[in-house]
């Protein structure tokens, strides 16, 4: 990656400093966007917007986010899976914009852009991590509670893009997460090299967590090894009355979490989303920030 540009493409590459920053700033453009009087902190800027599959939250929040803020957002009808060479496509887009938000399957395309594109890059989803959605739901608690520090995240989920951004914000960030799941789905590699995340096949590792998360049942998995997985009102019951139980989109009842538990009183999944935009508003402020 080019030392001299900002870009997000793993949290791992941002100092834990700036995380917080961006967190901070989060809460900030939420009162911001109530008010609607958002900053024109991107006046002048444009923003490539590639979308290489079918989500919509995160790319919606994006480009509505850049111009509330002054900028101009588009998004060009390509894949970074043509014929065309990664560096050409990085070329043409670089004599027409100044940033580039991109959801990609692979985080080698991320990397490759990052060293090739004259300006900032954000990871907006790939298979591997999808860090916007985790600095969301983080800014949401921190809205609420004014600190992370010593938290406990128990996401309870298989090996996925959700779980491997909370992977890296257990390394930078003063939080713990542990993952919960039957054992042939846990990424034990990630527990033996990082302090803040463990891995466990026992549901009870979810006593004391301050945030829940959930993400979909893998395909193919039989629902006989996984339905005690399931977050039911019952388990969030037991857990301390302050808990913020966020499910990640899309949710499926009677997989991931019963109904019942998505009508409960710690679930905060509406108000969390909200804050993917505030976020991401705060973390476009920060790459074109002068270091």
């Amino acid at each position: 990656m080019n030392q001299n540009l900002r870009s997000i493409i793993e949290l791992t590459d941002v100092k834990a400093s700036d995380l917080m920053w961006i967190l901070g700033r989060a809460t900030e453009m939420a009162q911001l966007w109530r008010e609607r009087r958002m900053p024109q902190s991107l006046s002048n800027k444009r923003v490539a917007l590639v979308v290489n599959d079918t989500g919509w939250r995160n790319t919606t929040a994006f480009n509505l986010g850049i111009q509330s803020m002054g900028g101009i957002c588009v998004q060009p009808p390509l894949r970074w899976d043509t014929r065309e060479e990664l560096h050409d496509l990085s070329a043409y887009l670089g004599t027409w914009f100044d940033a580039i938000v991109t959801r990609a399957p692979e985080l080698s395309i991320l990397r490759s852009l990052a060293d090739a594109f004259d300006g900032p890059v954000i990871n907006a989803r790939t298979k591997y991590n999808h860090p916007c959605e985790t600095l969301g739901d983080l800014a949401f608690y921190f809205n609420r509670n004014r600190t992370i520090d010593g938290i406990k995240v128990a996401v309870v989920s298989p090996k996925s893009n959700i779980l491997g951004s909370w992977i890296e914000a257990a390394a930078v960030l003063p939080i713990e997460v542990v993952q919960i799941y039957p054992a042939n789905w846990l990424d034990q590699r990630s527990a033996e090299a990082i302090p803040r995340f463990s891995c466990s096949s026992d549901i009870k590792a979810i006593e004391g967590s301050d945030i829940v998360i959930t993400d979909c049942w893998p395909e193919n998995a039989d629902p006989a090894e996984l339905i005690d997985y399931q977050i039911t009102a019952k388990i969030l019951d037991d857990l301390p009355g302050n808990v913020e139980f966020v499910p990640c989109p899309p949710v499926h009842r009677g997989n991931e979490v019963s109904s019942e538990a998505m009508q409960h009183a710690s679930c905060h999944v509406i108000e969390a989303k909200e804050f993917l935009m505030h976020t991401q508003n705060a973390a476009l402020e920060w790459v074109f920030r002068n270091g």
